[in-house]
């Protein structure tokens, strides 16, 4: 037999037996018919930022729903008309971010179900950096192309220049090329009309870049363009011809690359401008003590190549200029004629020089113009 429960005993009772008693009702738990969907799921890892963080109640109603990291406020988010669901709307995920989801749905009884879960979003090896040429809010020449170079190695190309776009005030046609796994240049099928206003905007916030490489975070950069200023060097005839917006404005003697340190042929750009800067010949690997080093200060220097060449002024040698090349590579002239020189120029633009045998290398420098432009569609250098 079962043991009679306590409750049922009646106490003080002589004639009355077990079945006069009234039976006592059990006490029933009422469970929520409420069910509760989370997005991303339950103790997920490797998250995409770009992932959709949802709740969603099958047979009840949210009425509390916070998703939170663990560290800093909660994700913004809104439910629907119904209550039914609700949509975080903060945007990308931080990368390496841990959340904690707790959610409380109401069934139709009333009854309340509450779950909790947690999920971390991906790891990278790498964040994905950049470094912009020209700068925001620089004014540059016609022949500035714009250049993306990557802290870390791109593994997905076309992932990530998807995300780069470059918007101008006038229609401008132009295009991405990589030069290597971690640069990116774009330049216009002609050089920069004058005038110009370009936007350039890299929304790498979010973006795998492949081999665990991510973007986290956008950027947006402006710059304007000046007046056309494109000079053409007559290496042969010792001559420099300095045009703005097509028009001569001077025709300038010059002295170039000797024989044995030959100046480049090519579509240069002027890259930098210093008005003083210090020459030294170590650093083409000519050592201390030969007949062709030097070391000397010299003025109104104006980068052209990463190897070493410069307009700059060459008081030195104005005897020899618009007769001989008697130097070193650069293109010298005298005092006058480069303060002059300098005072009308700016990084962006484009020199030409013509009438020489050594060709200019693809590295050496903003070469793009040098680059035919089927090819520059259709190519990459690495």
């Amino acid at each position: 037999m079962a043991a009679v429960p306590l409750a049922f005993v009646t106490a003080c009772t002589a004639t009355g037996t077990a079945s006069d008693a009234s039976p006592v009702a059990a006490t029933v738990v009422r469970q929520s018919q409420a069910e509760l969907e989370v997005l991303p799921r339950s103790d997920a890892t490797g998250v995409r930022p770009d992932q959709a963080v949802s709740v969603v109640s099958v047979n009840g109603r949210l009425s509390d729903v916070v998703v939170r990291p663990t560290s800093g406020p909660p994700l913004a988010g809104r439910f629907s008309p119904d209550r039914t669901t609700w949509t975080a709307t903060a945007g990308l995920l931080p990368l390496g971010t841990s959340y904690v989801v707790q959610a409380q749905a109401v069934d139709a009884a009333g009854y309340g179900k509450v779950v909790r879960s947690t999920f971390t979003t991906v790891t990278p090896k790498a964040t994905l950096r950049t470094v912009i040429t020209p700068g925001n809010g620089s004014r540059v020449g016609v022949g500035m192309p714009i250049r993306v170079q990557f802290t870390a190695p791109v593994a997905d190309r076309q992932a990530v220049e998807e995300r780069l776009s470059v918007t101008t005030s006038v229609p401008v046609e132009g295009d991405w090329r990589w030069t290597g796994a971690k640069e990116a240049i774009w330049r216009p099928r002609e050089l920069w009309p004058a005038g110009t206003d370009v936007e350039v905007r890299l929304a790498l916030a979010g973006t795998d870049a492949g081999a665990g490489v991510w973007g986290d975070r956008d950027r947006v950069l402006r710059f304007s363009v000046a007046d056309a200023m494109v000079s053409t060097v007559d290496i042969a005839k010792h001559t420099m011809t300095v045009r703005r917006n097509g028009a001569v404005l001077k025709v300038l003697p010059i002295t170039t690359g000797k024989e044995g340190f030959e100046t480049r042929n090519g579509v240069k750009v002027i890259m930098s401008k210093e008005r003083t800067r210090v020459m030294d010949s170590a650093t083409i690997d000519i050592p201390a003590g030969s007949p062709d080093s030097y070391r000397l200060e010299v003025e109104y220097a104006m980068r052209l190549t990463y190897s070493g060449e410069f307009i700059h002024a060459a008081p030195w040698s104005v005897r020899q200029q618009g007769r001989a090349n008697v130097s070193h590579g650069c293109t010298g002239m005298s005092l006058a004629n480069a303060a002059w020189l300098y005072s009308v120029s700016r990084p962006g633009d484009v020199v030409r020089y013509v009438g020489g045998q050594r060709s200019l290398e693809s590295w050496n420098g903003y070469t793009a113009w040098n680059v035919p432009w089927e090819r520059w569609l259709t190519d990459t250098d690495a």
